[in-house]
């Protein structure tokens, strides 16, 4: 995915999880924050930051905060990219599931008794479905999930438990928006039950996968998979 009309910007504040306060060319503006995670050790004051400018009629902003550069790394942190990603990816061939052979179907969005899924998938050998959660948390090049409880998240995992054992392939599809990632685990620090969750979710036969991503100020492609440990970290104290 492509963007224009980027930015380079100072990050002052966050009087909320839906904008920023930032400094650009010398002048405070305010910015959309497409991402309501914590982002506590990507939005410190002090950070630079890239803006989008990106007026539309009945925005509160004009701008949004699409990177953070946070040392050596440009994380992108628009929460809704890495399904687009994964989609992208699903329809060009660049990304295949394991298991479902050559993709016939690929439909977002998609409900399945009281779940609603990001993909329905249908291939040559099986049909799925593949929920998608972005990671802007990292720390020395392990990339961990979520920055913050997430009931939803662990709700999510339980449905494809229950699409797993009706027959279905389900994948969990871990995004990390940045690169030079070594590792991938669930954050037992913050928050326990999604970890065991995703143990579960791992055990009752869905496929646990992570990619990080190349970051540029105007591109931001899916990459290579990552690694996933799920027992790092299980025994950090709270």
């Amino acid at each position: 995915m492509e963007y224009q009309q980027i930015f380079p910007a100072v990050f002052l504040e966050r009087p909320n999880r839906f904008t920023a306060v930032c400094s650009l060319a010398g002048a405070e503006v305010l910015a959309h924050v497409k991402n309501t995670g914590r982002c506590r050790e990507l939005l410190v004051t002090g950070a630079q930051v890239l803006l989008q400018h990106h007026p539309a009629p009945g925005r509160k902003t004009r701008y949004t905060l699409t990177h953070v550069q946070k040392g050596d790394r440009l994380v992108h942190i628009d929460s809704q990219a890495p399904n687009r990603l994964v989609g992208e990816a699903l329809q060009n061939g660049s990304l295949s599931l394991p298991g479902l052979g050559e993709l016939r179907v690929v439909r977002p969005e998609t409900f399945y008794g009281a779940s609603r899924f990001d993909f329905y998938l249908e291939g040559t050998k099986a049909k799925g479905f593949a929920e998608v959660k972005g990671v802007t948390l990292e720390e020395d090049g392990w990339a961990r999930f979520p920055d913050a409880p997430t009931e939803r998240g662990v709700k999510h995992l339980d449905h494809l438990i229950q699409a797993a054992q009706e027959g279905y392939l389900c994948y969990a599809v871990f995004v990390i928006q940045m690169g030079g990632i070594r590792l991938f685990s669930p954050n037992w620090r913050t928050h326990p039950a999604f970890g065991q969750a995703l143990v579960s979710a791992q055990n009752a036969g869905v496929r646990l996968l992570a990619y990080e991503t190349d970051v540029t100020p105007l591109r931001v492609e899916l990459a290579g998979p990552v690694p996933i440990d799920l027992e790092k970290g299980r025994n950090e104290p709270c």
